[in-house]
């Protein structure tokens, strides 16, 4: 998992650097017709960390993790990330991932088989909810430009 953790703030480190390049303005602007603006997308992010960051934790307590659904469109929208400073919700992400790596570098090998079921989605042991977690990530820094 070290290598996973140290690709994740590698990424994260090169994309907050872009990141923080965007002005206030255009942060807010959506980045496709009728889709999440930059602050929507990075706020989604975050959220994802959230959620994910309880998984990883849950995940090393319990013989079978069952996590509720992530309900994206009503979890950015109650957070009203729009309305967030575009550099602290970078910073917010960006320190968010650095311990999610922490979490994840130090994760007991013996705990990366437990399954993990989110919400109707198939059961994956930790070890591959982990590099879908860097994987998903990797995925909306493309949509960013990141």
């Amino acid at each position: 998992m070290k290598e996973i953790a140290d690709e994740l703030v590698r990424v994260v480190d090169q994309a907050a650097d872009t990141l923080f390049a965007v002005s206030e303005a255009e942060a807010g602007k959506s980045c496709r017709e009728g889709g999440w603006s930059r602050k929507e997308l990075i706020g989604h992010l975050i959220d994802s960390a959230s959620n994910n960051h309880q998984r990883f934790v849950r995940a090393q307590q319990v013989s079978f993790l069952e996590f509720p659904k992530y309900e994206q469109e009503s979890w950015v929208s109650i957070q009203h990330y729009k309305q967030a400073p575009w550099p602290e919700l970078v910073d917010f992400w960006r320190l968010y991932n650095h311990h999610l790596a922490r979490v994840i570098q130090s994760v007991s090998p013996d705990k990366l088989h437990v399954g993990c079921k989110v919400g109707p989605s198939e059961p994956m042991n930790l070890g591959d909810l982990i590099r879908d977690y860097l994987r998903h990530l990797k995925h909306h820094l493309g949509q960013l430009g990141a």
